[in-house]
């Protein structure tokens, strides 16, 4: 009965299964026929039976497609040309040992190349033809540098920026003359002393001191930066030139109270930086020495009682045995003071 059963049962089945779509039974001739049409045929050899004979033409096919590729050797470098010649310079495995390379640099032109008349005028160590200079030669050389008679040793140059240079600092000193009366004592009568008891030398007695050494136009004072101006102080740094050399600088200052007396504030600027590059020539030296200043305030000078004139307030100033109080204060009577 089972058996039966199972028999009745298998046709069902079979029916079920879904046949292969009319497409798809049209598509696969066209396909292998495309297929076809590409392909080429290759002649089959029949495996061999031992591996080891694989092998072996394995590596034989292996070395026979080394064989047939070859790598191409590298070009050769092209030969370089000297810098003074044409001619094409050998690579150094053409020499022996390796090339130097300044011998392709071509050598400076000399005096004997330019001018060889010039040249044997010239002096030589080894006192040849030319061992003493020759008029022409001495009248070339003061042509070039512009100094009569040739170029001086130590003399300086044509141009100098004064703004960085220091040319001639301590080259030579002064003579005994010069120095004499750069730093000569100084007259009690050209000393004047400010309301807050500072000494000073006016500025103007230093240019006549520097006139008197070195003569007008002998010296000057050269900027060194630009006009720095500031809130309520305006500020410069001068260098100090003497007969073309250096000798000192130094930044002046000065206060100004508005900007329309900048420039003048800029003159006393100027002014100041002076008096501080004469300490250097020993100018006025006294005046930074506390026994000298001393002496000179208790000798020369008193302090006061004064009243401004404006605004009727009155302090302590130093002054001058032999001046009065300048404007704006005046002198209080002795009365008036004590009974204040």
């Amino acid at each position: 009965m089972r058996s039966r059963a199972l028999q009745a049962l298998r046709p069902a089945r079979a029916s079920r299964i879904p046949s292969a779509s009319p497409s798809a039974a049209y598509l696969r001739p066209s396909v292998r026929a495309a297929s076809s049409s590409s392909y080429t045929p290759r002649a089959r050899t029949a495996p061999s039976s031992s591996p080891s004979s694989s092998s072996s033409s394995a590596t034989a096919s292996r070395t026979t497609y080394a064989s047939s590729y070859t790598r191409a050797p590298p070009p050769a470098p092209a030969p370089r040309a000297s810098a003074n010649t044409k001619d094409p310079i050998a690579p150094s495995s053409a020499v022996n040992g390796p090339v130097d390379p300044q011998a392709a640099i071509p050598q400076a032109a000399t005096v004997a190349d330019v001018d060889p008349a010039l040249a044997a005028q010239i002096p030589t160590p080894d006192g040849g033809p030319g061992a003493a200079p020759s008029p022409a030669f001495t009248a070339a050389l003061a042509s070039s540098s512009g100094v009569p008679g040739g170029a001086a040793p130590g003399a300086a140059p044509e141009t100098i920026d004064w703004s960085s240079s220091f040319h001639g600092l301590s080259t030579t000193p002064f003579s005994p003359e010069t120095a004499a009366q750069l730093m000569q004592p100084i007259d009690p009568l050209d000393i004047e002393i400010k309301p807050d008891g500072i000494i000073y030398l006016p500025e103007i007695k230093y240019r006549r001191i520097l006139n008197k050494a070195f003569g007008p136009g002998g010296w000057g004072l050269a900027p060194r930066g630009e006009l720095v101006v500031g809130e309520k102080v305006v500020t410069r740094e001068y260098a100090l030139v003497v007969h073309g050399r250096f000798i000192a600088q130094a930044r002046g200052e000065c206060q100004y109270f508005s900007e329309e007396t900048i420039p003048t504030a800029g003159e006393g600027c100027k002014s100041n930086a002076l008096l501080r590059c004469c300490k250097d020539l020993g100018i006025a030296s006294e005046l930074w020495d506390p026994r000298f200043i001393r002496e000179f305030k208790r000798d020369h000078c008193r302090e006061v009682w004064v009243e401004h004139v404006t605004t009727k307030k009155r302090r302590q100033i130093w002054t001058r045995k032999d001046s009065e109080p300048g404007y704006p204060y005046q002198l209080v009577k002795a009365g008036a003071s004590a009974a204040r």
